[in-house]
């Protein structure tokens, strides 16, 4: 029987797999959304590539588990900056910028790679899956604020975060993209006088 580093098999199993998810992650941020070979993944964690094959039967096997391990995480820091915002205004702008974070650390070239490389169907669920979960929040936030339709204003918000996606792979950085956004939702979302044309 192999060696285990756990105090039982399942523990043991649960290490290894959690070894593999990070870098698998790891290396495809580093890749700048490169999608890592299982050999890869095997020499980051220092074991062989056959040991791998114990745990995932494909490199495509491999990338749905990063999927399935990678949306969780996000939803969780987006929450967490949600939860730490004081009212409604707050919240909108705070997943504004937990988002455009979330790009500066790589994970839209991780998003975008799995994207293309994970199997389709299994990640575009997913991803519309996570996309309707993490506006649910700014929805109530903007319908608080009495926006008419604020699940259409929801998705306004969010096409401002991909143009600052756009605007950060350009060079832009994280709080010069967030202070634009602020000045345009700002006096919307009640935060900010609406600026004086000059």
């Amino acid at each position: 029987m192999p060696k285990i580093d756990a105090p039982t098999v399942a523990e043991h199993r649960e290490a290894r797999v959690r070894a593999l998810l990070d870098a698998a992650h790891d290396l495809l941020v580093e890749g700048g959304g490169r999608p890592p070979g299982l050999a890869e993944v095997a020499e980051r964690t220092g074991l062989s590539r056959p040991s791998v094959y114990q745990y995932f039967r494909s490199r495509d096997d491999l990338l749905e588990a990063v999927v399935e391990d990678m949306f969780p995480r996000w939803s969780r820091r987006i929450d967490a900056a949600l939860a730490a915002a004081s009212g409604p205004g707050e919240r909108v702008l705070a997943y504004v910028r937990v988002n455009l974070e979330l790009v500066a650390d790589g994970e839209h070239a991780v998003a975008r790679t799995l994207a293309q490389e994970a199997p389709a169907a299994s990640f575009a669920a997913r991803n519309r899956e996570l996309h309707d979960q993490l506006l649910d929040p700014v929805v109530d936030a903007l319908a608080e604020l009495g926006a008419p339709e604020p699940a259409v204003t929801a998705e306004l918000v969010n096409g401002l975060v991909h143009t600052g996606t756009r605007m950060l792979t350009e060079g832009t950085g994280v709080d010069d993209v967030v202070e634009r956004i602020t000045e345009l939702l700002g006096p919307y979302l009640g935060l900010a006088p609406a600026p004086t044309p000059e």
